[in-house]
């Protein structure tokens, strides 16, 4: 039978979607609320005909229909606008008349996603329990030998070195030869990762560095926070605190126009200048800042147009190896700051870094490496390329400890880890895991964004909408309806019971080895797990 309705291969039902928006008739009051809420438009106000059958009995009672008027709430089925789940609608609806509702079969909406041949972007990241890190248990407990500390009872500082660590007697001949020695920082071994000022809304960026600064300058935490690409805003340059920040160079240059202007008006040097090759979540990809997110302000800072999409290309165009790298850009950018500032590359977690590696321990003007595993969070990227594409942190990092020490060069060297750390909640004990296999310093992105701002993203694929400048939290939005929901002063206090509660857990692990006075870099005598091809492949204990 012939319908009016069009029906083509692109048409959906809301069974077809992966979230269905259970609505309560008799419970809602029509306040609209979840309508003006929903940040990708999902639902909204529809008008229905009902149909009402009279079959009252009686001697004259004839069976009668009626139609009626009546305004609900409807789900629209456009696969643009189709529900992510996050619940903000119940969040706040007075009566809890809706929520979503995971679909009751596999989501189809997945092959409709890729209208005029777009490859699928995802923000969000994997929370996939169970990975390496989180099997690794902590087996070298001192009894009687060694000088046991209770973390409870005794007081001792957890920090780190950030920068080109050289004896005493090579920073003699150095200073002698060259007239400075690598500049070193005395830091905090969690690093806030790059997450850059455009990528984050306005109120989360700024709920972040308030965090930052109370705890170096409230409780004495040299803790740091990287900007990401893209500059950051000139206030900040000109501040005091610029010394808690790592300012980041990526391979698309936006904003580095403004930190140059800025330069002879730097009442502080930053922390140290990071130059990023590479993100773990998508190697060999460049960033990207979609338009929608690039509004006058960020235009501005990163001296580009309003409104045009910002890609970053794969690698930097000025250089065609890392011995290149660190002759032309690693030293330039010492040179700019005279010597006093720190630089080091991040790169993505791949069989190539150990290359990189080894050409970076020859030259003294690299002050260290930091490696983003394959687990690394992102705005945007590909589907494809987070989940097919990369390298694991922990036996990375592992391979980079052990060839600084063939070469005796493991304390010469800071190596910093990143990429799905404390994904899976463990937050403490994945970065003591990583520490004992090498590293001087872990690096958090994605777990800051859930445990500072409420991050609903999940591996059910909840929500994440990061790269669409949609987030119902707020976070990464840069639309002024969605990111003044969130409170840049609560951001800033959950920043800090964040980083004391992992200062907590943190010393419960590393006191009953001993070690109160340094971090147990590469101490993997303490670390065993049950798995015998990964004790072999990290060369730690296998226990049963």
């Amino acid at each position: 039978m012939p319908s009016n309705i069009p029906i083509n291969p692109a048409t959906l039902s809301i069974k077809d979607l992966p979230w269905r928006i259970l609505w309560d008739q008799n419970k809602c009051t029509l306040c609209g609320q979840c309508t003006a809420v929903c940040p990708v438009h999902a639902i909204e106000l529809g008008i229905f005909r009902k149909r009402t059958v009279d079959a009252s009995w009686g001697k004259d009672a004839k069976p009668a229909s009626t139609m009626q008027v009546v305004y609900g709430i409807r789900q629209k089925t456009d696969p643009a606008l189709a529900c992510v789940g996050c619940a903000t609608c119940t969040l706040v609806c007075p009566n809890d008349a809706i929520m979503p509702a995971r679909s009751d079969e596999a989501d189809k909406l997945r092959f409709h996603r890729d209208r005029g041949g777009q490859a699928r972007n995802r923000g969000g990241r994997r929370n996939v329990p169970g990975t390496v890190l989180d099997q690794i248990k902590f087996i070298r407990i001192s009894m009687l030998t060694d000088p046991a500390l209770d973390a409870g009872r005794h007081e001792f500082e957890i920090r780190t070195l950030l920068g080109r660590i050289l004896p005493p007697e090579d920073n003699l001949a150095f200073i002698s030869q060259n007239g400075w020695i690598p500049p070193v920082r005395e830091i905090y071994p969690l690093m806030i990762g790059g997450m850059s000022f455009g990528a984050l809304s306005p109120n989360m960026w700024e709920g972040l560095q308030m965090g930052v600064s109370y705890l170096n300058e409230e409780l004495s935490m040299p803790v740091r926070i990287c900007t990401g690409e893209g500059g950051c805003p000139p206030r900040l340059l000109r501040s005091r605190f610029l010394k808690y920040v790592i300012l980041q160079i990526a391979s698309g240059y936006f904003g580095w126009d403004e930190i140059i202007h800025a330069l002879p008006d730097m009442k502080e040097d930053p922390c140290a200048i990071e130059i990023k090759y590479g993100q773990g979540a998508k190697p060999g990809d460049g960033g990207l800042l979609m338009w929608y997110k690039v509004n006058k302000l960020i235009a501005a800072i990163r001296g580009v147009p309003h409104g045009v999409n910002l890609p970053s290309p794969p690698t930097h165009q000025t250089q065609y190896s890392i011995e290149e790298s660190v002759a032309k850009m690693i030293q330039s950018m010492c040179m700019a700051w005279g010597f006093r500032v720190p630089v080091y590359p991040k790169i993505s977690a791949t069989s190539t870094a150990m290359a990189v590696l080894n050409n970076l321990t020859r030259n003294p003007f690299a002050g260290g490496l930091a490696i983003d595993g394959e687990d690394g969070g992102t705005g945007a990227a590909y589907n494809v390329s987070m989940n097919h594409m990369g390298h694991p942190i922990a036996a990375n990092i592992r391979d980079a400890y052990l060839n600084l020490v063939k070469i005796g060069k493991q304390n010469e060297l800071p190596l910093m880890a990143g990429g799905g750390i404390g994904k899976s909640g463990n937050l403490a004990a994945n970065a003591a895991a990583l520490i004992m296999l090498g590293a001087s310093a872990v690096q958090i992105g994605k777990y800051i964004m859930q445990a500072a701002a409420g991050c609903v993203g999940s591996e059910s694929d909840r929500c994440n909408i990061c790269n669409i400048g949609q987030c119902p939290k707020g976070i990464t939005s840069q639309d002024p309806r969605l990111y003044r929901r969130l409170d840049p002063e609560a951001v800033a206090q959950r920043v800090v019971d964040v980083f004391l509660s992992f200062d907590t857990e943190l010393k419960k692990i590393i006191a009953p080895l001993g070690r109160s006075t340094s971090l147990p870099i590469g101490m993997s005598d303490a670390l065993g797990i049950n798995d015998y091809h990964v004790a072999d492949r990290l060369k730690i204990q296998y226990v049963v």
